[in-house]
């Protein structure tokens, strides 16, 4: 093998490279991105670098010995020919790292005001509009939201946050642990209405200025942020012959149905040892997975992926910590400290095994206990 193209200049596609370097491969690597801007880190986007911190989103990709191609996007994919903007590029392998993008409402597209948070410029755009006393309305309390809605109260922005669940991430840590991040809205100052959903945006000369609720309330705003979730980067592989089902197609070894292709990070979705295919958006599964992929490349190895997905969380005055697959039958239970009056530890469990841990600000209670929760995506059915 002496070439391999990755589409995605993203945490996995950087993890790629660095990868491929790592395990001897001194071919051309060629890394094809659609943003102008060389690879950062994402998480940082809603937290310290909404502060001010640029330094937060710096990836080294200095010794990579990389080919660069970008500001040029992807369109197709035929074999292990990548079709761009630009021409097509041909390798011996490609590594598909597109990632996701955030999900807009209709009607916000075009109209000054309102801004997603997934990219670089995303990031500028909203940075600029937080300013003391602005009038902020965040549509989803989700990581994405609640993060933002944290950063927001702290640089002196009035802020409403509306959830159409009943609680704040309530579909990871279920209704009864997301309420206490409820909590923590409401006692920083930031108004919290859940259970309802937004029906439109009143919009005067390209510019927001109200949200319109399902319930007939109308939030009065300057600035709307919408994380309402995201959608895998996969609409330029039409055509291509992968399996793409809720995001590219792998085995639990990073192979798409082209052995010569893998996919990793947020575009793609792994099928575990009992069938389940699943999407895994976390910062740790697109940092380390992405090492296994290229050995099976590399060597045809059998290694598969292990550790639980693990995503971190920083809102307010408290960090959140939490490892595992949260299902709907899961029961959490205390296991440290309490909920109500500071730090503390849960166990998920599910038919008596440990699935899932959330842990409140306590950081070295979540190793100890993170080494109880069993990885179901290698349970057989």
């Amino acid at each position: 093998m002496k070439s391999v193209t990755v589409v995605g200049a993203s945490l996995a596609g950087v993890a790629a490279a660095r990868a491929l370097r790592d395990q001897g491969f001194d071919g051309r690597i060629t890394m094809i991105g659609d943003e102008v801007h060389q690879p950062y880190d994402r998480p940082p986007l809603s937290k310290a670098f909404l502060l001010g911190d640029e330094s937060a989103v710096s990836l080294d990709v200095d010794d990579l010995d990389l080919d660069w191609q970008l500001g040029c996007a992807a369109t197709g994919l035929s074999g292990t020919t990548v079709s761009t903007v630009s021409g097509d590029v041909t390798a011996d392998a490609v590594v598909i790292a597109t990632g996701a993008s955030a999900i807009r409402l209709p009607g916000t597209i075009g109209v000054d005001g309102i801004h997603v948070l997934r990219s670089l410029d995303d990031a500028l755009a909203l940075r600029s509009s937080l300013v003391p006393g602005v009038r902020v309305t965040v549509v989803g309390a989700g990581f994405i939201g609640s993060e933002v809605a944290s950063t927001a109260v702290g640089l002196g922005a009035s802020v409403t946050v509306v959830e159409a669940s009943k609680a704040p991430l309530a579909r990871v840590f279920g209704s009864e642990l997301g309420s206490l991040i409820a909590g923590w809205h409401r006692n920083a100052g930031a108004a919290l209405l859940t259970g309802v959903s937004v029906a439109g945006f009143v919009v005067e000369a390209g510019r927001v200025r109200a949200v319109e609720l399902a319930d007939g309330t109308t939030i009065e705003s300057d600035v709307v942020v919408l994380g309402v979730g995201s959608v895998p980067n996969v609409g330029w592989l039409d055509g291509s012959e992968l399996e793409i089902c809720g995001g590219v197609v792998t085995d639990q070894r990073g192979i798409t149905s082209n052995p010569a292709v893998l996919a990793v990070g947020d575009c793609a979705a792994v099928r575990d040892a009992a069938g389940v295919i699943r999407r895994d958006e976390h910062w740790t599964s697109a940092a380390t997975r992405p090492a296994v992929a290229v050995e099976a490349l590399l060597t045809g190895g059998s290694k598969r992926f292990t550790g639980l997905p693990y995503v971190w969380s920083d809102q307010y005055a408290a960090r959140i910590q939490f490892a595992g697959h949260h299902g709907p039958h899961c029961v959490a239970e205390i296991v440290e400290g309490d909920p109500a009056t500071g730090p503390f530890v849960a166990l998920y469990r599910q038919d008596n095994h440990p699935v899932a841990e959330l842990a409140v600000s306590s950081p070295r209670s979540f190793g100890k206990w993170r080494r109880q929760v069993v990885d179901t995506s290698n349970l057989t059915a």
